[in-house]
Formats: C-alpha cells, structure tokens, sequence
C-alpha cells in the first residue's frame, strides 16, 4: 500500500471514529502530515484523492474541510460503473436500475409529501402538452422525466439508494434522447405509465406503486432489445 493510501485509510478511520466529523476542518498540514507518519507530498496526494472522492473539498485561503458527506455526492464515482458497464450490453446495468426504483416506489407509495405529489403531478401536467405538440421538444420532456424519477427517489427515506439512483439516471440521458428521436410513440407511453406510478403514489399502494414503476422500466427494458446494433445506438441504458 502506497503512502497516498495511507493518507485516504487514515482519515477516512477518522470520520468513521468520530474523529473527524462533516464540516470540520482538517489540522494544518505541517501537523496532520505528522501525525499520519507521511510526507507533506503524500498528504496533498492522499488529500487530493479525497478531494475527488466527495470527503473533503478545499477552499482556497481557508483550508480543507470534511464535506457534509452526502450519499449522492459520494457515489458519483459509481456513474464510471454504470457507463462502463453499459457499453457492453446496457440491459445489464438497466436491470439494476429497475430493480432500485422499484423499490423506491414502493417505499415512496407511504412516505410522499401532498407537495411533492404536487409537483410531480405538475411536471407530468408540462410534459402531457408537450406529447400533445409537434414537434416534440424532446430535451424538456428528458429533464421531466428525470426530475420525476429524483421526487420518487427523494421520498424513500434512503440517502444511499437516492445516491445510487442519481448515479444511474446521469448516465442515461443520452440512450434517452436516442429513444426519444426514434421510437414511435415512446413519448407518450412513457408519459401515460408515469401518470400510473403517479396515481398509485396518490392512492398510497406501496405495491401497486412497485408493480407500475417494475412494468415502466421493464418495457423501457425491452426497447433497448430492439435497438440497432450499430453505432447510432446508445452505450448507456435508456432513461424512463
């Protein structure tokens, strides 16, 4: 293990002691370096690594500090997977998807505020005038659809699996976009099963809410079987 470990295993110990906590700063590097046993190069080094893994951020003048270590931040890096992954075969990753935000749904189905409700019922309001024009403006109707899924997300209660979701649904847009553009109808099936998870979210079924968002990603499941296996296809799943 390189002394650049050291520094992440060491301070990563810290905040999971207790030592070190969200919004702390770190002691100055003369000190901590000293402490760690490890040069003040191998310190920047492991800093810097930590930097990129969401744990601490520096602001310049001030110091570093421990983030609020949020879930979402700190699985960002996961999206590497998930477009890795995805240019194999994309239902293998989507798969995953589906199975998280099911799930979420379900947990949603008891746990959704009457505002949320609101605004979700607001952004499928937008994006029923939108399938009803032509053309389609298909960037907005992305951006609905993803800010649909992050509402459902945000009401489980779950930090790491709103962290985990988030980190599928940034790799997605472009296999989107892609369905979108060349699937007939896809705009407004997609619309019509997002009013059904939304209704079941409504009634408060948790399982009624599981069963509509499992069939909405399974039939997006299944049009990514019918893509061209050339290069105009996309390399990531296909948001829904």
């Amino acid at each position: 293990m390189s002394r650049t470990d050291d520094v992440v295993d060491s301070i990563k110990r810290m905040i999971l002691d207790g030592v070190l906590r969200p919004g702390d700063r770190l002691p100055v590097e003369k000190d901590l370096a000293e402490s760690l046993g490890v040069s003040r190069g191998a310190l920047r080094e492991g800093v810097s690594a930590l930097s990129i893994l969401g744990i601490v951020s520096t602001r310049q003048g001030d110091g570093t500090y421990i983030t609020n270590l949020d879930a979402t931040q700190l699985l960002a890096p996961m999206g590497f997977v998930v477009e890795l992954h995805g240019q194999g075969d994309p239902r293998h990753v989507h798969s995953v998807r589906r199975l998280l935000e099911s799930e979420a749904a379900r947990l949603a189905a008891t746990r959704i505020t009457d505002e949320a409700l609101r605004q979700a019922r607001d952004l499928l309001g937008e994006s029923a005038r939108i399938v009803g024009q032509a053309p389609h403006d298909h960037e907005r109707l992305i951006e609905i659809d993803i800010a649909f899924h992050r509402i459902i997300a945000a009401h489980t209660d779950n930090p790491v699996m709103v962290g985990l979701i988030e980190a599928f649904a940034r790799r997605t847009v472009r296999g989107r976009l892609w369905r979108s553009l060349h699937e007939e109808g896809a705009d407004r099936r997609t619309h019509e099963e997002h009013v059904a998870i939304w209704a079941a979210l409504a009634a408060r079924d948790p399982e009624r809410a599981r069963i509509r968002m499992a069939n909405h990603l399974i039939g997006v499941e299944e049009s990514l079987q019918r893509l061209p296996d050339d290069g105009d296809a996309p390399s990531e799943p296909v948001a829904g």
